[in-house]
């Protein structure tokens, strides 16, 4: 069966960094997709990184060249690096393996999910 976890989350002020991590069991990150998703609330859920299973990394416009997805074999983990943070970067961000173009990160219907971990930007 395969787990996700997210960890790394919590509260920083404008411009500042944090690192998310998404620790897994169950995969070998072989022929999947590996995502990060953030929501706020009343929000739909939005795909704002992602290592396809073929092709190149993909980011949102609204994170691309702040944001850095990368995948840790050894660790079993998948990071997301966020620099420069800015207070509209301010949701519960989710980590997800083949989880599709969900409306609702919390009911996403397809692959595996972690429980999410809050990102708090102070501006």
């Amino acid at each position: 069966e395969v787990q996700l976890g997210e960890s790394g989350g919590g509260s920083v002020q404008a411009g500042g960094s944090l690192r998310l991590s998404c620790i897994c069991s169950g995969t070998t990150f072989d022929d999947v997709t590996m995502a990060w998703y953030r929501q706020v609330p009343g929000g739909e859920c939005k795909l704002i990184a992602q290592i396809p299973r073929r092709g190149r990394v993909w980011y949102s416009g609204a994170v691309e060249g702040r944001f850095t997805i990368s995948l840790d074999r050894p660790e079993n983990t998948f990071h997301l690096q966020m620099n420069n943070l800015e207070f509209e970067d301010t949701a519960v961000y989710y980590c997800a393996i083949d989880g599709g173009w969900p409306d609702d990160c919390t009911r996403p219907g397809i692959g595996y999910w972690g429980r999410g971990t809050q990102v708090t930007v102070s501006s």
